[in-house]
């Protein structure tokens, strides 16, 4: 094994049509907890989405592709109304296995879900004042310039895409820090493949540029993560 190249050919056991619903389920519900610890949303809220939201002086919509169980909705949904933002949230992801898991979450106001995928979003001519997304850009191979000129489409604002940042260090913490946790669950398998699997810093930076898909910062707001930030076209 090499943590040099992406491995593009891993696949995860989630994503997997057959699957074990249960480990899936569980899986889906935990990653509320990994990604508090590991996802770097606290800092990206706050310097960056909260206050171009908040300068927007008006009710805002922030739209979340590949959604999975929608914690990360449902943290920032209540991220913003603490800090007295006006917002509606749209979580979406075209898995209606992770669709199910969202829809169960405890309800908070201005909060919504649907089993859709962004392309649809496009054709429908929808937008939104902030897109973003986490842990889907590792899964994205050659379709990833489509993925982000989509959320480019779906956005009149700013657009974030978070992810991991692929490293030996992050792949040797993740298999020992991860281990209270992946009990019952596919989290430290498909963990791992997600870190073989994801890009660095500098691989991203490049992926976009020779795309020619506007300007993109690409940044790392935590250790062993990487954000690319951009401006919407819709």
């Amino acid at each position: 094994m090499t943590l040099a190249v992406r491995d593009e050919r891993l696949a995860e056991l989630m994503d997997d049509p057959a699957c074990d619903p249960d480990r899936l389920r569980a899986t889906l519900r935990r990653f509320g907890t990994i990604n508090r610890l590991v996802s770097g949303w606290g800092t990206v809220y706050r310097r960056e989405l909260a206050p171009h939201l908040a300068a927007l002086g008006r009710p805002a919509r922030v739209l979340d592709i590949g959604s999975g169980g929608g914690d990360l909705v449902m943290r920032l949904a209540a991220a913003a109304k603490r800090d007295g933002i006006e917002v509606e949230w749209t979580g979406i992801d075209p898995d209606p296995r992770s669709h199910e898991v969202a829809l169960e979450r405890d309800g908070i106001d201005g909060v919504s879900f649907r089993c859709t995928d962004a392309a649809t979003l496009v054709a429908e001519g929808d937008t939104f004042d902030a897109v973003l997304s986490n842990h889907v850009l590792h899964h994205l191979g050659a379709d990833l310039p489509v993925f982000v000129a989509q959320s480019q489409a779906l956005s009149h604002g700013l657009v974030l895409h978070s992810d991991i940042a692929r490293s030996r260090l992050a792949y040797a913490l993740y298999a020992i820090g991860i281990t209270p946790f992946a009990p019952g669950t596919f989290l430290r398998t498909d963990g791992l493949r997600s870190i073989r699997r994801s890009y660095t810093p500098a691989e991203l930076a490049a992926v976009l540029d020779e795309a020619r898909l506007g300007t993109w910062t690409v940044q790392t707001p935590a250790p062993f993560r990487v954000l690319a930030t951009g401006r919407g076209r819709g």
